[in-house]
């Protein structure tokens, strides 16, 4: 199988933009979720010297949980406050959860297929994997994969409030999500995009383009067992599943990202896992410290951190980490960032109702 390289964007600010991006030529009216995709799936593509492939030959695929959550809130109020006619006529193309992978497939010309896959927070890692799949399988030379997720509005984060999932700490905004710390209260809400473009091998180096790596592990798999609480068992298969498709060495796993979202239950899950698959020699940071839940995006920034640990030989630190659990049996970046020489760096994202999906880059 070839190997997957790819250069990619970095995520947003978290501040959803205020309209479409200059030029497109997609629907009028895009929900939030979809201008956020369009605008890094195009940052990704220059930033991968806008490779050329037959249109047939390039596909997209884009991870989102919902779909156009704040349209059909918004829209909601407006029908029940002014009726039927004064509904938007792109309600529902605003909030269908294919609109951010058909919007850079138009933008982009890719005729190759648009996929959308739907796992809650392991939705933008999943893009990865599938995307991998498409040029693996000959489907495709270059794949616009990623995740987005723009949700924030007061009904959302009340629900994931009352299932007791966000940060009941009420100091500084920017101390309150501390993954891995004994006094952690649950994630805190963010929004953005992540985009990567995959392609396979032969392509940047015919154009001499830069490459950041390869993609060179992917596996989902399903906890099946309940549908919020964590489970070690179908993390560590994901992980499992990755690393053997990637099949580095032990010792080359040097440092990973971990999806860490600040909750008890899911953080302790998941160090059990990393623990078990590839011991607690590796290096292991959370950038959801830095960025909040960016929920459905969050596995493909998650993916980027590990990606460039191995390009720049850099691992950031976790933030908010004052006093690590001692029941996380990791060697948890904390205080200053850590620096070396790694060759592979494995990445996790997990979503509620048991999806878990792993990602393995190497230099």
């Amino acid at each position: 199988m070839p190997a997957i390289l790819r250069t990619g964007s970095a995520p947003t600010d978290g501040r959803p933009p205020a309209g479409p991006s200059p030029g497109s030529t997609a629907g009028r009216t895009p929900g939030a979720g979809t201008v956020l995709a369009d605008r890094h799936g195009r940052r990704a593509d220059k930033d991968a010297g806008a490779p050329q492939a037959e249109p047939e030959r390039v596909a997209v695929v884009i991870g989102t949980g919902t779909g156009g959550v704040l349209t059909t809130l918004g829209q909601d109020d407006v029908f029940e406050r002014a009726g039927i006619r004064r509904l938007s006529p792109f309600a529902v193309p605003m909030l269908m959860p294919n609109g951010p992978a058909a919007r850079v497939s138009m933008d982009l010309g890719a005729k190759g297929g648009a996929g959308i896959p739907v796992s809650a927070c392991a939705s933008g890692a999943e893009a990865l994997a599938l995307g991998q799949e498409l040029i693996r399988g000959g489907r495709a030379d270059v794949v616009v994969a990623g995740g987005v997720k723009s949700c924030l509005h007061p009904f959302t984060i009340a629900a994931f409030a009352q299932m007791k999932a966000l940060s009941t700490r009420s100091e500084d905004p920017e101390a309150v999500s501390g993954p891995f710390d004994v006094e952690r209260s649950g994630f805190v809400m963010g929004e953005g995009a992540g985009m990567m473009v995959l392609e396979r091998a032969d392509f940047p180096r015919a154009r001499g383009a830069r490459a950041y790596g390869t993609l060179a592990g992917a596996a989902a798999s399903s906890s099946a067992n309940h549908i919020t609480a964590s489970h070690a068992d179908g993390r560590a298969f994901a992980m499992e599943l990755a690393l053997r498709d990637a099949a580095p060495a032990p010792a080359d796993i040097g440092v990973g990202h971990a999806h860490a979202t600040s909750t008890e239950s899911g953080d302790l899950a998941e160090a059990e896992a990393i623990g078990r698959v590839t011991g607690s020699h590796a290096a292991v940071t959370a950038t959801k410290s830095m960025t909040g839940h960016m929920m459905d995006a969050s596995g493909t920034v998650g993916a980027m951190a590990a990606r460039f640990a191995l390009k720049d030989g850099t691992l950031p630190a976790t933030r908010n980490l004052d006093a690590l659990d001692p029941r996380v049996e990791l060697d948890v970046v904390r205080g200053e960032r850590r620096t070396g020489r790694w060759s592979a760096a494995p990445a996790n994202a997990f979503g509620f109702d048991g999806h878990n999906v792993s990602l393995v880059s190497t230099r």
